[in-house]
């Protein structure tokens, strides 16, 4: 290990999102808390599932981390509690692996659900035996520092979202969506209807309906227009 020259802040107060409310988002797939949110909330594509594993849904707690350095993550192991997601700010560096296997085995160990981060990760294998869905840019197998500086606790921004310790934090293979905490009660009613009328349009479709009535409205109001 290298010898430490910068300060990791760290910011270890602050609300988490109730657990049962971040059930409830845990419990639809991704699309639906997006469409609950105005059809926002997701992270830029470029954060895609590097593991097998990919559904989670839990608490975050957030992680600005310098440029090929991980003492930041490390420090956050220290804060975060059963049931979070780890995400880490790098400003999407490419040079160097952020994390590998052994963090996020110890990740898992302290019950962490999943781990979010614009930068790159290495370790596949490993990450895959261990089950705990990890999101990121890419791979590569350059290692990181451990000098800092960094922070922990913070808001920052990942995949274009700005992201704040509490927030709740979903994901599948479709990608992973962010609900702030201040937004999180609204945003559990919308879904509810969003859940339902999704199952209403499901329902429609076992039932064999092979186009949407809608359709017919919009072109007797003139917005589609049939050319013969």
């Amino acid at each position: 290990m290298s010898v430490h020259t910068n300060t990791i802040t760290v910011y270890r107060r602050f609300e988490r999102t109730p657990s049962d409310w971040v059930l409830a988002f845990g419990a639809v797939p991704t699309g639906n808390v997006c469409d609950a949110q105005g059809r926002q909330g997701a992270l830029d594509p470029s954060i895609r599932p590097i593991t097998a594993s990919c559904r989670f849904a839990g608490t975050a707690v957030t992680v600005a981390s310098a440029p090929g350095d991980n003492l930041a993550p490390y420090a956050a192991l220290e804060v975060a509690k059963a049931g979070d997601v780890l995400v880490i700010a790098t400003n999407g560096y490419r040079g160097a692996s952020i994390i590998g296997d052994v963090f996020v085995g110890m990740a898992k160990n302290r019950g962490i659900v999943g781990i979010v981060t614009d930068g790159m990760v290495r370790d596949r294998d490993g990450l895959d035996a261990l089950g705990l869905p990890v999101f990121a840019a890419g791979l590569t197998p350059n290692s990181p520092w451990k000098n800092g500086p960094g922070s922990v606790g913070a808001p920052v921004v990942v995949g274009g979202r700005a992201i704040a310790s509490g927030d709740v934090v979903v994901a599948d293979f479709d990608g992973v969506v962010t609900v702030p905490l201040a937004d999180a009660a609204r945003v559990r009613e919308t879904l509810l209807g969003v859940v339902s009328k999704e199952a209403e349009m499901e329902q429609a479709v076992a039932r064999g309906v092979d186009r949407p009535g809608w359709l017919g409205d919009l072109r007797r109001t003139g917005v589609i227009v049939d050319v013969h």
